[in-house]
């Protein structure tokens, strides 16, 4: 936003626990940073990994943490629970203003405790979670910009959940002679002291100048760079700029997006949001909606007075907020299969060659034949696949499934309708790349139809499934 008038780690499941586990360290801070679980984050090409595999998440962005600005009383562990729970929100942005009235720079202890309560909440959430340098004179700043990502890398670079944003949104200045300069040392200071975790870079032009930094990239590893915008104001010609960066080798993050006008205020654009949001879901690139907070303007996910602790119900959504969660909930987890092959049984069937998705994210896996399977399943998600079934009858439905503590439950449905064929408990298997067959037999009736493979209850991957005619 423009301003407040305008508005080394743990492999992904080592030590996956419990959703209530983690509820009980955000309540109670007994449980260390290393009991988090999230896949490590990193660049290849012109692609966000998490884990190794092309991947993408939706989340939300805080407004500016500035003291008395009325956004920062959204700075607490209540609202990321929610965020994460209802919202289905993958990422979170700490929006720390940097020079604006009551800002770091006049308030450090203050508005740097803010940051780390939505840090600490987010890694006990399960949430990946950027820590925004947010100005847009960082280059003025440089000294106290390389002072504070030294403290943050010190505290939180072992957690795979953290995410540097170095400059929000740089204005009018070179990319080349000053925006360049500025994030190198930042990036040199941080590398000092964590060496993997990702890095992104705003770039001129209100982070609209994607193509530009791309012609000129950062050196160093997994380094992303900064693209907003605002579906009111922008629309196909910022969508070529981010194309081009693309074209060039360049990842993007888009760390900032409305669906209003990029003043913050006005009416959503709801069919430039959804070009938007086509555009980034055929790329893989992930996002945050601006932004969550009260204020009245367009840009506001939340009416006037809405709670400052989640819990909020529909009506105290604004449009905009409304649309945001649609989109963030719905999005998908990795870069969806080129195509949804229909599978005649009986056959076999990938768990990541799904057709439709909701929560789930891919991984690679150290089952026989490798490839990849499905985890990050909790309870409500869910996966589509298109199969032809020839003759009605009994089948046999196999599952191959790992799970570190057991309890899950998934249901086969029928997607689009109430039929439910069974459902199938998860055992413990020991860990969450440990294997095993499970099965239950269905009766399934002749012709095409879509499966749903819903997760009654979470704490278990899925690497295939097989249907078989039962003897």
């Amino acid at each position: 936003m423009r301003t407040q008038a305008l508005a080394r780690k743990q492999p992904r499941h080592a030590t996956r626990i419990t959703r209530s586990v983690l509820f009980g360290a955000l309540l109670f801070g007994q449980l260390g940073a290393a009991l988090a679980d999230v896949s490590p984050l990193s660049v290849s090409g012109n692609k966000i990994l998490a884990g190794g595999q092309p991947a993408s998440f939706a989340g939300n962005s805080l407004f500016w943490s500035n003291t008395g600005w009325g956004g920062e009383k959204f700075y607490n562990a209540n609202v990321v629970r929610w965020l994460k729970s209802d919202w289905k929100s993958k990422v979170v942005r700490v929006a720390m203003g940097v020079e604006e009235d009551r800002g770091y720079l006049s308030d450090a202890a203050g508005n740097k405790a803010r940051v780390k309560a939505v840090v600490d909440a987010a890694i006990a959430n399960d949430l990946y979670v950027i820590i925004d340098w947010h100005t847009h004179h960082a280059e003025s700043y440089q000294p106290q910009a390389i002072a504070f990502f030294e403290d943050m890398a010190r505290t939180y670079g072992k957690n795979n959940h953290v995410i540097y944003e170095i400059y929000n949104e740089p204005l009018q200045v070179s990319w080349s002679g000053t925006i360049k300069p500025y994030a190198q040392a930042v990036i040199s200071a941080i590398r000092a002291i964590d060496p993997d975790n990702l890095i992104i870079v705003g770039t001129p032009n209100w982070s609209q100048d994607v193509d530009v930094a791309s012609r000129d990239r950062l050196t160093g590893s997994n380094i992303a760079y900064t693209l907003h915008f605002y579906a009111g104001t922008h629309g196909q010609g910022l969508r070529d700029k981010a194309q081009t960066a693309l074209d060039n080798g360049a990842a993007l993050f888009v760390t900032e997006w409305g669906s209003v006008s990029a003043n913050g205020d006005g009416s959503v654009n709801e069919a430039e949001t959804s070009a938007w949001v086509d555009f980034m879901k055929a790329r893989g690139i992930s996002n945050a909606n601006w932004a969550l907070n009260d204020k009245a303007e367009g840009a506001s996910a939340l009416v006037p007075g809405a709670s400052n602790q989640g819990d909020w119900s529909a009506s105290q959504l604004t449009r905009s907020g409304a649309l945001a969660k649609q989109i963030i909930g719905g999005w998908p987890g990795a870069t969806p299969p080129a195509s949804c092959a229909r599978v005649t049984v009986p056959g076999l069937l990938q768990a990541e060659a799904w057709c439709t998705m909701s929560g789930v994210q891919t991984e690679a896996t150290t089952d026989t034949n490798g490839g990849s399977n499905v985890g990050y399943i909790e309870t409500g998600d869910w996966m589509t696949y298109d199969i032809n079934v020839p003759t009605g009858g009994s089948y046999t439905v196999e599952y191959r499934v790992a799970s570190l503590n057991g309890g899950g439950n998934l249901a086969l449905e029928h997607a689009g309708s109430s039929v439910v064929y069974g459902a199938v408990n998860i055992p413990s298997t020991g860990g969450w790349q440990n294997w095993v067959t499970v099965k239950h037999t269905v009766q399934l009736p002749s012709g095409n139809r879509k499966l749903r493979i819903a997760a009654r209850n979470s704490g278990w991957n899925l690497n295939w499934f097989r249907i078989s005619k039962a003897s």
